[in-house]
Formats: C-alpha cells, structure tokens, sequence
C-alpha cells in the first residue's frame, strides 16, 4: 500500500458514468475503441466492454471489463506472478510460413487454436492473476514480456511498465494525440520497449513505414541493429511477414515479396497461391533536425530525445517529423519518445520545454497540446532495478521482513531509502548530486536539474526548497489568478479573481481592510501599505520581437518584518510572462501595485513603464535608488524614479540581496525548519542566475530588486558631516609689538 509522501502513478475515478449507462452499454458491447468526448475518457477497450477508469498523468482512460477468462499460473494467491510461457518445441522447429504450409493438416489443427490466441492476446491484450487481483496487460505490452529477447533473455512484468503501456495505447487510441512523451530513469528499459513497438507494428501494418531517430545516427543505427533486429528475427514463424533482403540488415527492414529473376523456365508457371507481402518498412536517419522531412510514418520512435546536443535541437525536428505524422487535421501516425534528460546546457532545456507543452490538462481549442504528445513521468522508486517484488511492485520503504525480489534475489532495503542515502552521500558535490538527480529522478525538477558550475548561489538550499515543494499540494498554497479593476473602472478599486489560466501565482492575499491601500497628496497617489512590503519589476518596453519570443516581463512581491495580519519576510507574488501588448503588463503591475497598496522598485533603463505610473498619477507608488540620497538623483530619476542595472554597484547588490535572502529564508534552516519560498519557477531560475549575463533570468532580477526594496535601508547611504577646521592665529604680546605664534 502507497503512502501519502510517495508518488502516485495513477488512481481509479469512480461514477465518471452512470451505473445505468454502463451496464446497458457493456451488455450490448458498444463501447467503441477511442476519445468518448461524452464521459472526457480515452477507451483502449476492442471487446465493447469496459471496466475500471484511471487517471494516469492527467489523462483518464477506460480499461476493459475483466475477463471471465483470467489466466491463472497457479490457484495459490501467493504463486500467482507472471511467466512467460516457452514456444511449443514442435512449433519451435518452424521457420516460415512455407515451412508451416507443408505441414499436415493434422498438425495444423493440433495448433491453430493456439496461434489464434496468440493472435488475440496481441490485438486485445490480456488478464493475469498477480496476487490474488486480476491484472490487464495491453497487447504490445504482452508481445514485449512473451516474443521479445532482450539482452538479459526476456523481460520481467513491472507494473511500472504496465501503467506505460496503457499510456502508450491511450495515446495510439486517442485521435487528438500524436503520441507520448515519456520522462524516464536511466535503464528502465525503455530503448527495448520501443523496439518491440517498432516490431509489433511494423509486422502487423499494411503499406507503411516506421521510423527510429535517437541522440545521434550511430546510437539509432546501434538500436536498428542491436535490438530491432534480433527482436525481429527471434519472432515465432506465425508473426513473421515474408521479407526482403538480408537476415541481418543494416539499414532497413522490408517485409515485401523478394523481387523473383524471370527464367525461360518459370516465365509461364502461375500459381493460384499467391503470396501477399506487407510492403510495409523499419528504418533509422541520422539525427538532423530535418531527418523524416516530408515522409509519411505510421510510428516514429523517439530515443534519447533529451540528449540532442547543438546544432540539433529536438524541439525543432518535433516540429518536422510531427508533420509526418498528419494528413491535414488526421492524425495519421504515433511517436514514441521517451528520455531521461541531459543538463539544460546541452539538450535538457529543449526536451523540458518539449515535456511541458506535453501536458494533457492543457489543450488548445482543438483538443491537442501544444506539442500534441502526451507526457509521462515515471518516479525513480516504481522502476528502480533491485526494488521490484516477484509481482512487479516496486518496494518503496525498507520492509520489516525481507521481501523476494523478481531477480529471484531477496529485497532487504527500501528504493526511497536506497535513493535518500544516496543523495545524502553527494550532497557536498553540487555536480555529482545533480547527475544523480537527472538519472534517478523523484520528480520532475529533478529530471531536469542543471549543472551547478555557474551558479553564484547556495545550490544546496535552494534545491532544498525545490525538493520540499514538489513534496506539497502546490495548489493548497498558490493560486493562479488575475487582477481587474472594479466593475471594469481604472483607477478605483482592484480586485483578485482565481483563474486557471491567470498571469499571477499569489501565496497571500491581504484581508480586506489593508486591500487598495492608496493615500493621495497634491494629486499624486501613494501606497498605504509601505511598511508591510514592496514590488520589484524587471520591465520591457516593446510589444513584440521580430520572430516573435523576447524576454518576459517579471513581478515579484515580498514583505518585510511587520505587526500586521501579513507573513514577514517572505514572497508572495510571482508574474513571469508577457502578454500580447507592453501597455497589458504596464496595467498589470499598476493593479497589482493598487491591489496590495506597496510600493515598487523598478528598473529604469526601459523607462515606459515609469512614465505609465507617472502619467496615472501614480509617481509616489515609484521608489528611488535606495542607494542614493534624493539631492544627488539625476533630474530623471527625480521625475520617474526607477533603479539603473548598468550599474557595477547595484549589480553587486542586487545579487548580495538574493544571497542574503537565499541563506536566511530559503530551504532548510540551522533550526532544522523549511522555509515557505513556494514559488519553484524563482528558485530555479537562481539556480541558473549568472551575473554577467543577467538579461536572461527575468524572475531572478524582479526577485532580487522586491529584495532590496523592502531592504531599502541597507543601501542608504551615510550623509557625510563636514567638518571645518578654524584655525585662530595666536599672538605673543610680550614686548612693544605682537608676534604671531607658528
């Protein structure tokens, strides 16, 4: 049984369909393979049946009804695992279907009934009893464990595995999907999975091609060759096609009629068995962001999709190869892709933002995501070698008795155990930690943790955070939102409305007496609530770039120490994006202004937004440099406020400011307490935070001058107290005349 701080892989929806529905349509076999748009589930059932629903990564699919028909390896509960069954010897002598054709038809009906079920299990799948509970299995999943010889033999059953295949053929079933995007571990086996893939489909299609790319030609080739194969080759006789060309080819499997040379002596046979080839093809291209352009593929198998390394850019080939996949709006063709992740430096920030466009909880209007592949995290303790039982459960915590491993080999320690152990090993090497991280993840930030060579910054604390934030319900602490204006009326009241697809992250609201703070002297407008904490913003100036992107825009809100009903020292606004127009976000960060009645400390080397609060009559919300006094303020630093970063100075502060933070308020503690920094988007943006080229790191500049200016009186400077010497001329008056004394 899972606990509370384990990483959940899937659960079961209950009434999703009325009870009436559902019995009245399972009787009649109607439910049809496929996206139901009705009930928002993805159907992989093909008997018109179907059972349990479960949400795996968002995505809710329906499994078939089980079967009356549960395959039992024993009717002792505890000798109830998978094994794989041997090919009957007699079959096992047969080659090809020639081969088998020659054969009486006694020996044929001996086994037909036998082949056919082979046939099934690979079209429908099917039950197993593990453990005393019925257990589905999908087709390709059952032609993986039963027909395909990896290097260790044949595979062991993982439920971890199991839940990938259903995902897998979620994503084969569902119209919209181009496909998945699965973020792995290192050696869980998915290289081999793929290749059985590759097999399965390409020995069943007709007319039809499957392709294979990986990090590089060499490793693609390496996979063809090593895997595709022999996996191919080891098949039994009755899922082999006829093919063309060598046993062991080098580039290309062809599942054809082999071209016949027309004799004097053959020129007039006929024969009234003509053979019928698939003319269907596996290959592999070298890694290009062109590879597959213009081609049409029935299945593209993605390896390694996260290691391409410049000038190869995954996110730009998905862009090609995805338009093999379509005809028009038809998705025609599937991708497999699956990766654990390089350093963002070289290949991971490409495949995260890839992963992330993956997100089935975030379709355009047409149903797709924005990539159109479905994205799939499998946790580091479901799938780690050594920690699976001989059902293919993984063994999360050190059992009180030794528990028997599927290796046959006894499991005496937990995987999370095991894991936590390790990191407490590396945790004074940044590096190696990191590594560890990215081959061995529990979560998605450790997946796509950076190398930590140009970090200024306590990575250790930092990453401590991260950790303990993937640990936390985020939505029980942040609220995504947007702030208007009351009744659609500038400049009167703001109010904050929760929305899903809002531009604000908020950890805090202020009640109501401390919302919309805003005193008025001489017509110019100032916060009500200085002393409680303060805005910083990294700004822009221009809509939109040539080609589009640019820099975002960024808003951070932090308090200070107070004795309001406010938290101290802490961040509780996060805005990192840019909407269609400058003029948006320049109301947005005033509204935010009003909202929470603080001042803002705002870069002014990109000035529009400083005369946008100035013309609104805003002047007083705009903090000048702390480090500054008033007297010594250029005229426009005096009419707008606003902070330089061309300054070496202030550039040294504003990183001092965040270190500073950093040490007291993020991550574990002397007191051995965990700070509440939930905003993860900034903490990882630190981690990468490089000084000398700051233009990048939007949130770490807004975060860092919300810092100083709720720091404000650390950077002012001391008046200087002028002190004149007077020196009086003394005199010796002894005599008839004065003399000065020197």
């Amino acid at each position: 049984m899972q606990k509370e701080d384990q990483n959940n892989l899937y659960s079961k929806l209950e009434d999703v369909i009325p009870k009436s529905v559902l019995t009245s349509k399972n009787k009649a076999k109607t439910w049809k393979y496929g996206y139901d748009p009705k009930y928002d589930i993805v159907i992989i059932s093909k008997t018109g049946e179907i059972g349990d629903i479960v949400v795996i990564q968002n995505l809710r699919i329906a499994l078939p009804k089980v079967s009356q028909d549960v395959y039992k390896r024993s009717s002792s509960k505890s000798n109830q695992y998978w094994e794989r069954e041997e090919l009957p010897k007699e079959l096992g002598k047969i080659q090809s279907i020639f081969q088998w054709n020659e054969r009486s038809s006694e020996f044929k009906n001996r086994w037909v009934e036998y082949i056919e079920e082979e046939f099934d299990r690979r079209d429908d799948g099917m039950w197993f009893m593990s453990n005393g509970v019925p257990t589905y299995i999908t087709g390709s999943h059952y032609m993986y464990l039963q027909w395909t010889s990896i290097d260790v033999g044949y595979p062991d059953f993982r439920e971890a595995n199991r839940l990938l295949f259903i995902h897998w053929e979620a994503c084969k079933a569902d119209k919209r999907s181009f496909g998945q995007d699965y973020l792995k571990i290192r050696r869980s086996g998915f290289s081999f999975m793929s290749s059985s893939e590759c097999v399965n489909t390409g020995t069943l299609a007709k007319d039809a091609r499957v392709g294979i790319l990986s990090k590089t030609g060499a490793d693609a080739k390496k996979m063809f060759t090593d895997k595709v194969v022999p996996i191919n080759n080891r098949l039994p006789f009755f899922f082999k096609p006829i093919m063309d060309g060598m046993d062991k080819p080098k580039t290309e499997l062809a599942f054809r009629i082999p071209a016949s040379k027309i004799t004097k002596k053959n020129m007039f046979d006929s024969s009234d068995d003509d053979l019928i080839g698939l003319d269907t093809t596996i290959d592999w291209k070298n890694t290009d962001d062109n590879s597959y352009d213009g081609e049409k593929l029935l299945l593209l198998v993605h390896d390694e999709s996260g290691k391409w390394i410049k000038p190869n850019n995954i996110l730009n080939n998905w862009r090609v190869t995805k338009t093999c996949l379509r005809l028009g709006s038809k998705v025609i063709g599937k991708c497999m892709m699956g990766s654990t992740s390089n350093a963002l430096e070289k290949g991971g920030d490409n495949f995260k933002k890839l992963y992330y466009d993956s997100d089935v909880s975030k379709r355009n209007a047409n149903g797709q995501t924005r990539s159109g592949l479905y994205s799939l995290f499998v946790p580091m303790e479901w799938n780690m070698e050594g920690f699976i039982d001989i059902y293919g459960m993984p063994v999360f915590r050190t059992p009180k008795d030794p528990i028997l491993g599927i290796d046959g080999e006894y499991i005496y320690q937990g995987a999370i155990d095991y894991w936590e152990a390790e990191v407490d090993s590396l945790k004074n090497d940044p590096d190696a930690l990191n590594e560890f991280y990215r081959q061995f993840p529990r979560t998605e930030s450790h997946a796509f943790r950076d190398e930590s060579k140009q970090s200024i910054f306590n990575l250790t604390k930092i990453y401590q955070q991260i950790d303990y934030n993937d640990s936390l319900i985020i939505e029980h602490h942040l609220t995504r939102g947007n702030l208007t204006w009351k009744d659609g009326i500038k400049d009167t009241k703001v109010i904050f409305s929760p929305d899903k697809r809002g531009r604000f992250y908020v950890s805090w609201t202020p009640e109501k007496g401390l919302q919309n703070r805003v005193t008025e002297k001489n017509g110019i407008k100032y916060p009500g609530n200085e002393h409680i904490g303060a805005f910083g913003c990294d700004s822009y100036d221009i809509s939109g770039v040539v080609g589009g992107g640019g820099s975002n825009g960024a808003l951070h809100g932090k308090t200070m120490f107070n004795m309001d009903n406010a938290p101290s020292n802490q961040f509780f606004l996060e805005y990192v994006a840019r909407p269609q127009t400058a003029e948006i976000f320049f109301e947005d960060v005033l509204k935010a202004c009003v909202f929470y009645g603080m001042p803002i400390l705002i870069e002014n080397n990109k000035p529009r937004l400083l005369y946008h609060f100035k013309n609104r009559g805003y002047r007083g919300f705009c903090m000048n440099r702390p480090d500054k006094q008033y007297t010594k303020l250029s005229k426009t630093e005096k009419e707008l406020g606003g902070i330089p970063n061309s300054s070496e100075d202030v550039k040294q502060a504003h990183a001092s400011a965040i270190e500073s933070y950093i040490e007291n308020h993020v991550g574990m503690q002397e007191d051995m307490e965990m700070k509440d920094m939930v905003f993860t988007r900034t903490l990882e943006d630190w981690a990468k935070f490089d000084i000398s080229n700051r233009t990048k790191y939007d949130a770490s500049i807004s975060s860092g001058l919300a810092i100083m200016a709720t720091q404000k009186h650390l950077y002012t400077p001391e008046k200087k107290v002028s002190k004149i010497k007077i020196n009086f001329a003394k005199y010796d008056n002894k005599g008839n005349t004065s003399q000065i004394i020197r």
